[in-house]
This record gives C-alpha cells, structure tokens and sequence, in this order.
C-alpha cells in the first residue's frame, strides 16, 4: 500500500521541450519573460561593402567638387578624408575581404577625379557666367581640357593620398 510521491509539477501545465519546468518561467519580479538578444549583424557582405562604397564615393566626389569650387583650390587633406570615408564605409560595412581596400582604393581614384572636375566645373561656370548644370552635362569635354591644363604634379600626389587612405581605412574599420 505504499503509493510514490506525485510529481513536482503539476499535470495541467505543459511541459517544454526539453523537459526543464523553469524554462518558460520569468524571473522572480518580473512581469514577463527577458527579450531574446538580437541575432548578430553578418559581417562579411562584400556586396553590400561594396555598395556602400560605391554610395560613399558619389557623395565624397561631390562635396570634394564643392570644396575645391568654393574654394578655387585643390586641398590634399580634403582628398585623403575622400579615400578615408569610402575606405572606412566599405570595411565597416563589408568586413574583412581584401577586396574591399583593392575596390575602395579604385573608387577613391574616380571620386577624386570626378571631385575635381565638379570643382573645374565650377570655377569655370563662374568665369563664363553660365550656369554649373550647363557646363558640366553639356560641354563635358570642356571640362575635361580645363583639368587637363590645371593638373600638375600635385593633382596626381592626391590621387596616390586617396587611394592609400581607403586601402588602410578598410582594413582598419574591418579590424
């Protein structure tokens, strides 16, 4: 006549998965059970790093343009902080692929040069009178010649400072 002991919980409340009674529970005091953590952001993405980049360089090209329109002079720092932005953005965004400094680099290349010639274009549409849009969509060629007789050994130092700034600031925003 000896009978066991009934279980510890009761028969009306289900039991989990993994058969611990406590694991639905919320800790003493509160009122609901803790939120889950959220997942971890994916951080190697090349192809969004590399859009990003890509975005990062459209906008870097034309305030770079405006900075040197505004100011009718090319500035190195301004250059090296064009190369930094779109390194940083790729290896921030994209991770650790080494792609990513190689691709920043080149991007960094391009938003210079199309920086500078934004900047010619406005310097020029202010010596001619006619409007930025005009000169720059229309007579692009026009622009072009004007770089071409502006550039000097300098021009191409800022080139180079642009491109080694994104190469490092990708690998050390993935770091």
């Amino acid at each position: 006549m000896s009978q066991s002991a009934p279980p510890p919980h009761s028969e009306s409340q289900p039991q989990p998965a993994d058969a611990n009674p406590y694991a639905q529970q919320a800790p003493a005091g509160a009122p609901f059970a803790p939120p889950v953590p959220p997942a971890p952001l994916q951080k190697d993405n090349v192809a969004l790093g590399l859009a990003a980049a890509l975005g990062a360089a459209l906008v870097a090209a034309a305030l770079y343009g405006v900075i040197i329109g505004l100011t009718k002079h090319e500035i190195g720092w301004a250059a090296v902080g064009v190369g930094f932005v779109i390194g940083l953005t790729a290896g921030k965004v994209g991770g650790r692929n080494p792609a990513l400094g190689v691709v920043g680099a080149a991007l960094a290349l391009g938003s210079v040069y199309i920086g500078q010639l934004v900047g010619e274009a406005m310097i020029g549409a202010d010596q001619v009178g006619v409007s930025f849009s005009k000169l720059f969509f229309q007579h692009f060629g026009l622009v072009q010649e004007a770089w071409k007789a502006d550039a000097d050994p300098l021009t191409f130092l800022f080139f180079a400072l642009a491109a080694f700034a994104a190469f490092s600031g990708a690998k050390k925003a993935a770091a």
